[in-house]
């Protein structure tokens, strides 16, 4: 075997265990979080064993949906696995069903205040960002919240079903900034 033949081997070899080594996190629940929502780095899925709470931090596949493919090409979300190849999202779940999400300055769920949920007229761009109507949240929905000031979340997308939550999110590796 020539030399170039034995390092070629040693990269093919090399690519595939990393690409084995993604494929097993990725089918053990391990996703990679590279937005400011939340921290950055490694979260995991858990699998809920019970309904959707009030102040469930979640991993939820948001739906491919005109405004998605708008946050999508803004670049406020990454492409991914879910449908319409959008990553899943980091969130909080702030209301579930039945509750009256009120929006103005910011957000109010039954009528108490959400911490750090004051609306924003435009992104980082200088685009204009359009705020949820507000109302209440629909059977089989839930209405998501990060308090990081410049989080795309049901405050300019409302409320998602329930349906696209994968589980529950926890980090494994991450960076607080």
């Amino acid at each position: 075997m020539t030399r170039r033949r034995r390092a070629l081997t040693v990269i093919w070899i090399g690519a595939a265990v990393v690409i084995g080594l993604f494929a097993l996190g990725y089918l053990g629940g391990l996703r990679i979080n590279l937005t400011p929502s939340y921290p950055l780095g490694i979260w995991r899925i858990v699998p809920l064993d019970r309904e959707i709470a009030l102040g469930d931090l979640v991993m939820i596949c948001p739906p491919p949906t005109s405004a998605f493919r708008l946050a999508r090409q803004r670049g406020y979300l990454r492409s991914g696995l879910c449908s319409g190849w959008l990553s899943p999202l980091i969130k909080t779940v702030a209301a579930t069903q039945g509750q009256r999400v009120e929006i103005a300055g910011s957000v109010s769920v039954d009528g108490v205040p959400l911490a750090g949920s004051e609306l924003r007229a435009a992104d980082g761009e200088g685009r204009a960002l359009i705020p949820f109507a507000g109302g209440v949240v629909p059977p089989g929905h839930v209405f998501l919240h990060s308090d990081f000031a410049g989080s795309y979340d049901s405050r300019y997308f409302g409320p998602l079903p329930a349906a696209g939550v994968l589980g529950l999110a926890h980090p494994v590796l991450t960076i607080h900034r």
